[in-house]
């Protein structure tokens, strides 16, 4: 983060919430937008008051009349689900729904080198020969109007559930539910694809009086959340919460396998370790051969089953860290060889398919720019996209919709095809439009901080007072502080290459233990001099010792 710019809010804390917690408590839930004690209790809880009534969902009614028919009469219904975390746990969730109340439901997950993302003409007329009369998509189908209507026309029903942002025409589908819908009545528009998946299947275990199988499904539906990197807010917060107490408790067989080659340990799982050590693991699958092995694992029946599928998702994960690597390098190596310009746009013959979103990412972050990684294979030109604060990805590329053979995403994450011939200029448009909206921007990161602090201020229970903010995540970060003038009387070096330090840290007669990552050669130049220092207060369980300590994610010269 060094060279960034911080933040601290400045925005007036509501007298409700002034009166009923500590300074520093109100200051952080101030921050998330609650303004009275009410708002507090409900977010602090995160309990089953933050979920809706899935009837609200537009369309559910249709959908819940056609599944039950083709429940009744014993139809063939295939889940058509997406290659990543998201789409591989949604569909998970939709087939083991429909299995537990009698259903013949298969999956169908498209391999992302050979087919591409979403509903494919020819994927359906295949599923279609081979019997299937219903498909229901997960995290999918939301922009499909032409491979919809090829499906009326060979006899397929199609129900849509997706999360992804409607286009200008509603597909002809049986049933398109989606709560981003501009007609949607769902009060909660920010569920992944399995967050709408568990509330489709929930739909459908109330309309037929059965008890839901919840602990599975809410394990999964956290999974794909926290992958999806939806906002930790609202519902979301709730399916998190309870799907973290089951993972935690006793998680199934696959998922106990993912998390033991993690090296993590249930009881002790949180929604940034499932971020950063469970799902791109699930990714995996996906990334780099064909996604139904994520969907195996999930689906396992027993420890035997699942031990052999994660070893082959490890396998495939090292492979993936490996060929991150050597594909960031080379775009790095892209981007320094010229003067550095609003929007990253790199094209690369060799980089494989599933790895463009990690580089164009990798990108983003150390550049601070919208970043675009395009690889070339004969008659199509395939792209991922990330983006910063500020500038909306997917609006940007809509606006180049003419070029574009399929495209779709989020604000800050999207992908596209098209002609390779038509690169430059779509290159030449996206350039445009990065240099006139970002024009105004500083583009560097900004930190985001929620309160200035004492040392002195971070006892007295503060800890445990900020773990029920939990769980932690997109528009719910672990709260940040700053503290000013910091002595540090002692540091060491640790790690392997001496990259970390680990601090003592003194003001006003109190001592903190505190520890920076890879951020000792950029430290070392100022020590001794006393510093500003911005941090999380994190609990170390080191050797089944535990230790409060503040995690430093950046620092200056005190002034």
């Amino acid at each position: 983060m060094r060279g960034g710019r911080w933040r601290v809010a400045d925005g007036a804390v509501p007298e409700a919430l002034g009166r009923a917690f500590p300074a520093l408590m109100a200051r952080i839930l101030a921050n998330r937008g609650i303004k009275n004690e009410i708002e507090a209790e409900l977010f602090l809880a995160g309990d089953a008051r933050l979920s809706s009534d899935p009837m609200l969902l537009p369309d559910i009614q249709p959908a819940m009349t056609r599944i039950y028919q083709a429940i009744l009469s014993g139809e063939r219904i295939v889940v058509y689900g997406d290659f990543d975390a998201d789409g591989i746990t949604a569909t998970a969730i939709m087939v083991t729904g429909l299995k537990c109340l009698g259903a013949d439901a298969s999956p169908y997950i498209p391999h992302r080198l050979t087919e591409g993302y979403g509903l494919k003409t020819e994927a359906l007329k295949k599923l279609a020969a081979e019997g299937m009369t219903l498909v229901i998509s997960v995290d999918c189908g939301i922009n499909a109007v032409d491979e919809i209507r090829a499906a009326a026309k060979i006899g397929l029903d199609v129900i849509i559930t997706d999360h992804h942002l409607p286009g200008h025409e509603k597909p002809p589908a049986v049933a398109v539910i989606d709560p981003k819908r501009t007609d949607s009545k769902y009060p909660f528009t920010e569920l992944s694809g399995a967050g709408v998946a568990f509330k489709v299947v929930e739909a459908l275990f109330s309309g037929m009086g059965k008890p839901l199988p919840r602990e599975h499904l809410l394990e999964l539906t956290a999974l794909g959340t926290i992958a999806d990197i939806m906002p930790l807010t609202g519902e979301n917060r709730y399916l998190v919460k309870e799907g973290l107490k089951h993972l935690n408790d006793h998680p199934s067989p696959g998922l106990t396998e993912i998390i033991n080659l993690s090296r993590l340990r249930a009881g002790q799982l949180e929604a940034e370790s499932i971020s950063w050590q469970v799902a791109p693991r699930l990714n995996a699958a996906g990334r780099l051969n064909h996604a139904i092995a994520g969907y195996n694992l999930l689906t396992a029946a027993s420890a035997d089953e699942a031990m052999v599928l994660a070893a082959e998702l490890e396998a495939q994960n090292i492979e993936r860290q490996r060929l991150t690597l050597l594909y960031v390098n080379k775009a790095r190596d892209k981007v320094m060889a010229e003067p550095l310009k609003s929007l990253l746009f790199i094209e690369d013959e060799e980089c494989p398919q599933g790895i463009l979103g990690l580089v164009a990412g990798r990108l983003s972050d150390e550049f601070y720019r919208p970043s675009i990684v395009v690889r070339l294979d004969g008659k199509l030109a395939t792209a991922s996209c990330r983006s910063i604060p500020g500038f909306n990805i997917t609006e940007a590329i809509d606006r180049c919709g003419h070029l574009l053979c399929h495209y779709g995403g989020h604000a800050q994450a999207a992908g596209f095809s098209l002609k390779p011939q038509d690169l430059p200029e779509l290159a030449a448009l996206l350039g445009e439009i990065a240099d006139r909206e970002l024009a105004a921007l500083d583009l560097q990161p900004v930190l985001q901080i929620d309160a200035e602090a004492t040392l002195k201020e971070l006892g007295g229970g503060l800890f445990q007072m900020l773990q029920s903010l939990a769980p932690f995540g997109e528009g719910n970060r672990p709260p940040l502080f700053v503290s000013r003038c910091v002595s540090v009387p002692d540091y060491r070096a640790i790690g392997a290459g001496g990259d970390h330090l680990k601090l003592r840290l003194t003001q006003g007669g109190v001592v903190w233990e505190g520890i920076a990552f890879r951020q000792a050669a950029e430290m070392k130049k100022i020590l001794p001099d006393p510093l500003d220092i911005v941090y999380n207060l994190e609990m170390d369980r080191f050797n089944g010792r535990e230790t409060l300590r503040l995690n430093i994610v950046d620092f200056a010269p005190s002034v």
